[in-house]
């Protein structure tokens, strides 16, 4: 029986994980080590609607307080500097290109070609940046295709004040040795001397991934053979100038030599990161073109990342999520919702079972966790294997070696039917 789950560590993927927990099992005791060397990588400062759902309808969370708190601005989809056209709206409406229109035979997708802004009503709204269409009284229309961008340090206070009032325990603290025996992880030494012990561990420690890789030491898939990019720079400005008063709704995910660079709006700044193959370029070299296209950028920092997963999420009693588990660069603001969804069900499954957690059940949650990363980079692969915007060696090299996987098969059916629902 798990009574109680000790976390590590205190990011966004560490208190997401304890207040799905802590909300739905109100008797469980959830602990949260929270160590200042493990630090937060801050691309995760853009979601899908997922987390929208996750937060507000799964949580039940306040809006008034999370806007108050996490400051979000809100966000449409994604815009895409990217391919032969000057850009594409890529928004969350389920019905952009799958939709139909009577008088047509075929779904939308079949018939857009160029010009695509208008298709839709929620790409409309981001090419007029804006967010809500008016009533005749002039109120926004709200509607549920909203997601959020925030500065990470905002959201997970946000989180952290959350997860206190639900009853969850923070311990400022490091892991200096962590004991095993036959059932996994048997406890956490920590610098303070205390030994914690709990009945299920759930490794939030990021790329250091402490449990699961570490001291289990899972196997790691990696993904190289479809994502070259392995470094990115990051950097921002405070909106100062007249002309960045309008706060577009949408992440724009630009083509650059190297990679490609994403832009994030908030209400006092704008943050900017440029994700790129060190196989093709220098650090230097990739800081030198990022300033050359964000000349207002100020102190960067560099991020290291491996893109893969481990081959298992849950081990004996330890479960990673998060970073700790797996890793795709940020190119459709998928990991907090997958964190979100992981969470969830982890929560769901120990409800059911009363706070057991069998091997039949440890083996379905890793099967759905390895299905689910591999079509997240089998839908990036398409991004890189066809884009053709610019003409570089990185480009050329994605264009003839990123390995399709999984979407080769899509790819066929694209290629001898055209858009359609299969």
């Amino acid at each position: 029986m798990i009574k109680r789950v000790i976390i590590l560590d205190g990011g966004s993927a560490g208190f997401i994980a304890a207040l799905a927990l802590k909300s739905k099992l109100r008797d469980l005791q959830v602990l949260v080590i929270r160590s200042k060397d493990i630090g937060i990588i801050g691309v995760g400062e853009g979601s899908t609607p997922a987390l929208t759902r996750f937060l507000h309808e799964y949580l039940g969370m306040n809006l008034k307080k999370f806007f108050a708190v996490a400051q979000p601005t809100w966000k449409l989809g994604l815009r895409f500097l990217w391919g032969p056209r000057p850009y594409f709206n890529y928004s969350f409406s389920f019905s952009q290109l799958p939709g139909e229109v009577k008088q047509l035979p075929r779904i939308k997708a079949y018939y857009c070609r160029d010009e695509m802004d208008y298709e839709d009503p929620f790409s409309a709204l981001m090419s007029q940046d804006r967010i809500f269409e008016r009533s005749v009284k002039g109120d926004p229309l709200i509607h549920p295709g909203i997601a959020y961008h925030f500065e990470n340090e905002k959201f997970v206070r946000f989180l952290e004040e959350y997860a206190v009032a639900l009853g969850v325990i923070i311990a400022d603290d490091k892991v200096m040795e962590v004991e095993q025996d036959d059932g996994g992880v048997a406890a956490l030494r920590l610098e303070s001397g205390r030994r914690e012990t709990a009945d299920l561990y759930v490794d939030a420690s990021g790329f250091v991934s402490l449990l699961l890789g570490k001291t289990l030491r899972e196997p790691f898939v990696s993904y190289d053979k479809t994502l070259f990019c392995d470094r990115a720079v990051a950097g921002g400005w405070d909106r100062k100038d007249p002309e960045e008063t309008v706060i577009k709704p949408y992440t724009t995910c630009e083509t650059m030599d190297s990679g490609w660079c994403w832009q994030i709006e908030h209400e006092h700044r704008i943050n900017r990161g440029y994700v790129y193959s060190s196989g093709f370029i220098s650090d230097e070299e990739a800081e030198k073109e990022f300033r050359a296209k964000n000349p207002k950028a100020g102190p960067i920092r560099l991020v290291r990342f491996v893109s893969g997963r481990y081959r298992n999420h849950w081990v004996k009693n330890v479960v990673a999520v998060g970073n700790a588990g797996g890793f795709v660069e940020p190119l459709e603001a998928t990991s907090l919702g997958v964190i979100a969804g992981e969470c969830s069900i982890l929560t769901g499954t120990l409800k059911e079972l009363e706070g057991k957690a069998t091997p039949t059940i440890r083996k379905q949650f890793n099967r759905y966790q390895a299905i689910l990363w591999d079509d997240i980079r089998d839908f990036l692969s398409i991004h890189y294997r066809f884009n053709k915007r610019l003409d570089t060696a990185f480009w050329r090299h994605c264009g003839e070696a990123a390995d399709l996987a999984g979407a080769a098969e899509l790819v066929e059916v694209y290629r001898e039917n055209g858009p359609c629902y299969v």
